[in-house]
């Protein structure tokens, strides 16, 4: 169930997407400069694709490298356009997928700036617009910068509330992982918890590297290095299988209310049934983060008011085994939890497997090679203005965002579907202010659909280019040609994808699974030496390569593949390797020396682990 607090935080991304998409345009037109003001409403366009709920700073850096991208591909793509020679603009578009390629492969911020130089430039050769080279570079970062600005603005009066939230949520995954303990979701449920963990640590990276001054700042670091404790001893206590009492699971809630919550209680004891969602959602969660319903997984009662203080000793609680290392550890925490050490967690999580040269130089050529090809189908189809194929190549040859194949179908749908609703608002009304209406409606249909569905994200993001265009004078009956011109570009993209490069999915889930099985051996083999720092290092470390693999083995078994193609089951490896982690953890908590044991105590409901050896094997074509 929602917060009172999650409801406008829900509200907030379509609505700034509605203001800055309709605000250009009602100046353009009320000022008589329409043309620069339909460029600053596609630089709002594109910023309300990277908007989101993530702390500002990213948000703030993510956006204006996005923007200072689009704006230089807008330039050359503008000045290739006004050399008036086709080769210019096709050698342009040529050059820019290879750059947008090379950089698309280095982590989140590069592929997003990558994308969009690729945009601007196919934008700025196939949309010939009036006046000085340097107005429509400048209108479009006037775009971008409103995104910027209302994005950031809540900053002033809610600095902190993004990263409250996120430890926060890391307190109900571990109630809801403890509360799963023994029964068959809990593996799923520790899953969810370390989820909550890389997604508090990314939240919480500035602050670790460079604490803020402030009692609120230092509160919240206070309650992270809790929370990284809290994720060792978690995962020990469902290792070991046994169900556990609520006074047991209300244990993280406690500590949560003590560290984080003491002046929020009317906002904590939110009515929510002991198991509500056990299946995990992907609402929005009470901890206001998108999605985090699947980071937090069943929520425990809070309506049982837990108090603020430590509950006691394991062998006060009726029913529990004193002797019981992962219940010593809790309590222990809850306990200790005022006395805490930063130097005893890592201020860096480390990144996902880093793609290898040569799958970064194929993706480039690759890119490069759809772009040509579609440029080349564009001009023969519809003369100097066929942006529309190089540019619907660029939304959907991103693997690194996911299945192309799924992309590429979800972007034909999402077309359908945009050009049947704009249709549709086309023959209710012309009128100018009707259509700003509606362009601000489908930014905010586009906003929510970032976050939720693909296919919904192109809904909005077609009608409100439609739109955009018409208002730049091309008043052209394209709507079958854009129908079109999308299917034979995802065509395009996934002929040559899976023609010259079928086995990169494969490759990637591969390479990040043998990433992760090594990084959960070196948390087997280093940790019982290893200093506190040293130790959640490297259990955190394994537990996020971990989790980024059984993402990537899903995206590899999402593709289509070869007939009598096998790929290697990479998510029974992974399984195996988190349990691995979730027996170290029970034995750095034992303090005992010695292999890890992986026979779990009496009491436990779950299968003992298969060995990491054999778990991998080649990818058969």
């Amino acid at each position: 169930m929602k917060t009172q607090r999650n409801a406008p935080a829900a509200v907030a991304v379509p609505a700034r997407a509605a203001v800055a998409l309709a605000a250009p345009l009602l100046v353009g037109v009320w000022t008589g400069l329409v043309i620069p003001a339909v460029i600053a409403g596609i630089g709002a366009l594109w910023g309300v694709s990277q908007d989101g709920s993530d702390p500002y700073r990213l948000r703030v850096r993510r956006l204006g490298c996005m923007g200072l991208a689009a704006a230089l591909g807008l330039l050359a793509g503008e000045l290739a356009l006004r050399a008036g020679d086709p080769a210019a603009v096709t050698a342009c578009l040529v050059v820019a997928a290879l750059a947008a390629g090379a950089v698309s492969l280095r982590g989140r911020i590069a592929s997003v700036a990558g994308m969009h130089l690729l945009l601007g430039v196919t934008i700025g050769s196939g949309i010939p617009v009036p006046g000085p080279w340097w107005e429509a570079p400048l209108a479009l970062l006037a775009g971008v910068g409103l995104v910027i600005v209302l994005s950031a603005t809540p900053w002033l009066w809610r600095r902190h509330d993004i990263e409250r939230d996120a430890v926060l949520a890391v307190y109900r995954a571990s109630s809801a992982a403890l509360a799963a303990a023994g029964s068959p979701g809990a593996e799923d449920a520790r899953r969810r918890l370390t989820a909550a963990l890389d997604q508090a640590h990314q939240v919480m990276g500035h602050h670790l590297t460079r604490p803020t001054p402030g009692a609120e700042p230092a509160s919240l670091l206070a309650a992270f290095h809790v929370a990284v404790r809290l994720g060792e001893v978690t995962s020990a206590l469902v290792w070991e299988g046994r169900p556990l009492p609520a006074s047991v699971t209300d244990v993280p809630l406690r500590m949560a209310r003590r560290l984080l919550l003491a002046d929020r209680a009317a906002e904590y004891d939110r009515p929510t049934g002991p198991r509500a969602d056990a299946a995990g959602g992907r609402g929005p969660d009470a901890a206001g983060l998108p999605g985090a319903n699947a980071v937090g997984g069943p929520r425990p009662d809070a309506t049982r008011r837990p108090g603020p203080g430590p509950v006691g000793r394991p062998a006060e609680i009726p029913g529990l085994d004193a002797g019981t290392p992962g219940l010593r550890a809790l309590f222990a925490l809850d306990a200790g939890s005022g006395r805490v050490r930063a130097d005893e967690v890592t201020s860096r999580l480390a990144g996902a497997a880093m793609q290898g040269r040569a799958d970064r130089v194929r993706y480039a050529v690759l890119l490069a090679v759809c772009v040509l090809v579609a440029q080349l189908c564009a001009e023969a189809l519809h003369g100097p203005r066929g942006y529309w194929l190089p540019m619907t190549v660029a939304f959907v040859y991103k693997p690194d965002f996911g299945p192309v194949f799924r992309r590429a179908l979800h972007r034909c749908a999402g077309t359908v579907a945009g050009v049947a609703a704009i249709g549709s608002v086309v023959l209710l009304t012309t009128g100018t202010y009707a259509l700003i209406a509606a362009v601000a409606a489908f930014g905010a249909l586009m906003a929510v659909g970032v976050r939720r569905h693909y296919a919904l994200a192109t809904t909005g993001l077609t009608a409100v280019v439609f739109v955009l265009l018409d208002l730049l004078g091309d008043h052209r009956p394209l709507y079958g040609a854009r129908i079109l011109d999308t299917a034979l570009a995802a065509a395009i993209v996934l002929v040559a994808h899976f023609a010259l490069w079928p086995r990169s999915a494969a490759g990637r889930a591969a390479a990040q699974t043998g990433a992760a099985l090594a990084a959960a051996l070196r948390y087997r083999d280093l940790a019982p030496q290893a200093g506190p720092a040293q130790r959640h290092a490297l259990r955190r470390t394994a537990y996020h390569r971990l989790a980024e693999a059984r993402r990537a083995a899903a995206h590899a078994h999402d593709e289509p593949g070869r007939p009598g193609r096998r790929l290697p089951d990479w998510q029974r490896a992974i399984g195996t390797a988190e349990r691995l982690c979730d027996a170290v953890s029970a034995r750095n908590l034992s303090g005992r020396p010695g292999p890890v044991p992986l026979e779990r105590p009496p009491g436990h409901r779950a299968q003992r682990p298969p060995a990491l050896c054999g778990a991998l094997g080649p990818v058969r074509d």
